[in-house]
This record gives structure tokens, C-alpha cells and sequence, in this order.
């Protein structure tokens, strides 16, 4: 079946590619997804959006609600337009696709046209969100939160001596994404 969807991937929509699950189905290990697999977060509309690799992060309950969490840094185009819809996804692939994975992360949507050069194929979902039909497992997200860590609020001494090595140059300090789970969708 790998080798049909491969070859009909351009002809497939949303719904003959995925299906939805509720959050407690999802069937990998957690420290997997967050610690193994970088996810791709993509924000914007289908006419103009943005992709860029994260490298960590969590998932978990907040408010009552299933949560993910990630990390960006504050100069991030990708979270300017997470800012600005409120709404992305974050996208897990398949191994193979690895090398699009990375170059996503390489360069900034801002100043390039990285999204016309990556080969994966851009996709909308039912609720306007955007993701990639290559993509294995899909989180749409409704933005909760972005906060800032202070050095001070840490207290393992490793912890606070990454936090002040990462806020040296205080135009590239990160920011702590949180946003709530609206809708699981995983590979048919």
C-alpha cells in the first residue's frame, strides 16, 4: 500500500490521506515524539505559510486540556505567524523524509523561498490549518500561551547555566510555545 499512496500522494485530499483520532490513541512514546523526532511547526494560511523544524518540547494536559508545548527561538518567522493565526500544526514524518526535516530548519521563511524549495507537498486540513500530505501524524494546535523563561526561575545549576549561554545575545532568546491539541489526524 506505501508504494500506491507514494505514487498518488499529488492526487490524494486531506481526508483520503488521514483520519482522526482523539489524543489518548496516539500510539507512540511520548519521549519518542518530543525527544527523537523533530516535528515540523507550520503556521499561516494556504496562500502564504511558513515551516520550520523544532527540537524540543512536550506534550501533556494544561487546563484541563491535551497540550503540546515547544521551543522556538524569539526571532522565528514561524512563530511571528503563529503570533498572528493563533493556530499551527506540528507534523511527524516517516524516517525517509529526514533530509526535508533538516532543511526546513536550515534557513528562515523571511528572507528566503525555502518553502518553494522543500519537497514536500503543502496540504490543508479540514480546519485550514496547514501541514504536508508526507506526513505520518498531524497535531493542529490553538495557541495558548508564548512566555519567556527567566534565568532566575530555574534551579538546577545545569539548567540555569543553558539558559544564560542561550541569552547572550538577547535578540536570540527562546520562547515557550504552548498550545492546545484541537485535533489529531494520523496516516490512513
Amino acid at each position: 500500500m506505501r508504494k500506491t499512496i507514494n505514487v498518488n500522494l499529488k492526487e490524494m485530499n486531506f481526508k483520503q490521506l488521514f483520519e482522526q483520532i482523539s489524543p489518548e490513541k496516539i500510539s507512540d512514546n511520548v519521549f519518542t515524539l518530543v525527544g527523537k523526532i523533530f516535528p515540523v511547526v507550520t503556521a499561516g494560511s494556504e496562500n502564504h505559510f511558513n515551516s520550520m523544524t523544532a527540537s524540543g518540547g512536550g506534550l501533556g494536559m494544561l487546563f484541563k486540556k491535551p497540550t503540546t508545548w515547544c521551543i522556538l527561538q524569539s526571532t522565528r518567522y514561524t512563530l511571528e505567524m503563529i503570533q498572528k493565526e493563533q493556530t499551527y500544526t506540528l507534523s511527524y514524518f516517516p524516517k525517509e523524509y529526514k533530509k526535508q526535516i533538516l532543511f526546513l530548519g536550515s534557513k528562515s521563511g523571511r528572507d528566503s523561498e525555502k518553502m518553494k524549495e522543500v519537497k514536500l507537498t503543502g496540504i490543508k486540513t479540514p480546519s485550514g490549518n496547514i501541514s504536508y500530505k508526507e506526513a505520518r501524524l498531524i497535531f493542529e494546535c490553538k495557541l495558548t500561551e508564548i512566555t519567556t523563561p527567566d534565568p532566575d526561575d530555574f534551579y538546577s545549576l545545569e539548567v540555569k547555566d543553558y539558559i544564560k549561554e542561550m541569552y547572550k545575545d538577547t535578540n536570540e532568546h527562546r520562547k515557550y510555545v504552548f498550545g492546545e491539541i484541537t485535533h489529531v489526524w494520523v496516516k490512513k
